[in-house]
């Protein structure tokens, strides 16, 4: 049995919003048969969830970070991307690397900001 990573899902310095990498998880906790559309939309979801566990949104979000498999996913990634955030977009790196996950194609984690007014 695999053990559970040393690492919290999310964590404040202040009003900036550190989310650590999220993977096309079900609620099974197991990666995601399909495309990379669909991984990629499970992995903005698993993201959106926890941001709303905290009484964010998706526009909160100022820096993303995504990891990829292959550079020819990329269209694929972005079209879904495109589907949850809107402009002004946060900014982004985009990595193509293997990731430590089999069968995950992305990740991503992100930065946000809550204004504390």
């Amino acid at each position: 049995m695999a053990s559970k990573p040393p690492l919290s899902p999310v964590r404040f310095a202040g009003s900036t919003v550190y989310i650590s990498g999220q993977l096309p998880r079900g609620q099974d906790g197991k990666i995601i048969t399909g495309d990379m559309q669909d991984q990629t939309r499970q992995a903005l979801a698993n993201l959106k969830a926890i941001l709303q566990s905290e009484d964010l949104q998706l526009s909160d979000v100022v820096k993303v970070t995504a990891w990829i498999t292959d550079a020819d996913y990329m269209a694929d990634f972005n079209s879904v991307y495109r589907e949850y955030f809107a402009e002004p977009y946060p900014t982004r790196s985009t990595i193509v690397s293997a990731l430590v996950v089999p069968d995950a194609m992305v990740e991503i984690e992100a930065i946000a900001y809550r204004d504390n007014k």
